[in-house]
């Protein structure tokens, strides 16, 4: 197996991405090799730097960088030879199994739909977030920021793609999946999430169990809860706003710690052929660490193969 890492994407690039590719190679079986993508100097230096045999890894020359300021749409056909563009065509030609990225979120999924292309059968891939239950256990929340305005059929492809993503991945046998909405009755909502919640309840292809209200999410009540990108993104940084109240205000606690998106790395883009992972704009070297070792994940399971099967 190879995963293939965007040596140049996130505030921290390069360092905290090399120091994440090291730490990650240290907890990965002998047959995955990390092929690292980036300017070749800066990667065998910063290898070097950290005592790690230059051999060990597979380096791919692309010196240029997708920035955060550079137009999804456009960033990747205006910069072929940046770490992004270089990754996404290793993966269509199937040179490695994953790209993983703290880089461009918009130029990640622009570069899924376009070069990697969408599964036959889904209307709009989407992303996810891993929120900590205070019961031990972890919730998925899809989408959360891909998709802003969405229709009810998408909800309901959200359904089944989380739902296969906590199966496969997290090894959840038969994932709950819930409705986020303002009340638990199924008349509750807005035209959306009524038309929403008529489709999953018909469905024999997820354990759909209702709506679930905002102040239930973190009480392990459902495995995936799914809504609009719009919603789920302002829940994830709402997530993300007390996770970094409670470090402002020196409270230790074993729970909130879980808040903490270091430990998570990052998410796969469901709904797409190829293995495509995103990570978190700022995130260091332990956080890259824990993408790449998603990433190992994500291969390993199959997960777009089975999305495959289950829409086609």
């Amino acid at each position: 197996m190879k995963i293939g890492i965007d040596i140049l994407g996130g505030d921290f690039a390069p360092e905290a991405n090399i120091s994440g590719a090291i730490l990650a190679k240290k907890e990965l079986p002998n047959d995955v090799r990390l092929v690292l993508i980036g300017d070749r100097e800066q990667i065998s230096s910063g290898l070097s730097s950290f005592g790690e045999n230059v051999d060990d890894y597979e380096i791919v020359h692309a010196p240029d960088v997708i920035t955060m300021h550079d137009h999804p749409t456009r960033a990747i056909p205006q910069k072929p030879n940046s770490s992004i563009a270089v990754g996404f065509d290793l993966l269509a030609s199937k040179e490695i199994q994953a790209f993983a990225s703290t880089g461009n979120t918009g130029a990640m999924l622009v570069g899924s739909i376009y070069k990697i292309n969408t599964i036959p059968g889904i209307i709009r891939p989407c992303i996810t977030s891993t929120l900590p239950a205070i019961d031990g256990t972890n919730t998925i929340l899809l989408d959360v920021g891909s998709n802003a305005d969405c229709k009810a059929d998408v909800l309901y492809q959200f359904a089944v793609l989380g739902a296969l993503y906590s199966k496969n991945v997290y090894g959840i046998e038969n994932p709950r999946v819930a409705l986020l909405n303002i009340g638990e009755e199924e008349t509750k909502g807005n035209l959306l999430t009524v038309a929403a919640h008529k489709l999953m309840a018909e469905s024999d292809d997820i354990n759909f169990i209702g709506n679930l209200e905002g102040r239930d999410i973190f009480f392990g009540k459902a495995d995936v809860i799914v809504c609009d990108g719009y919603t789920g993104n302002i829940v994830l940084k709402e997530a993300e706003g007390i996770y970094t109240l409670m470090k402002k205000r020196g409270i230790q606690d074993e729970y909130f710690d879980r808040f903490n998106y270091e430990n998570y790395g990052g998410t796969p883009i469901l709904g797409v052929k190829g293995n495509v992972i995103i990570g978190h704009g700022m995130s260091n070297d332990i956080a890259v660490k824990n993408m790449i070792l998603l990433s190992y994940e994500v291969v390993k399971s199959g997960l777009a193969s089975r999305v495959n099967e289950a829409f086609n």
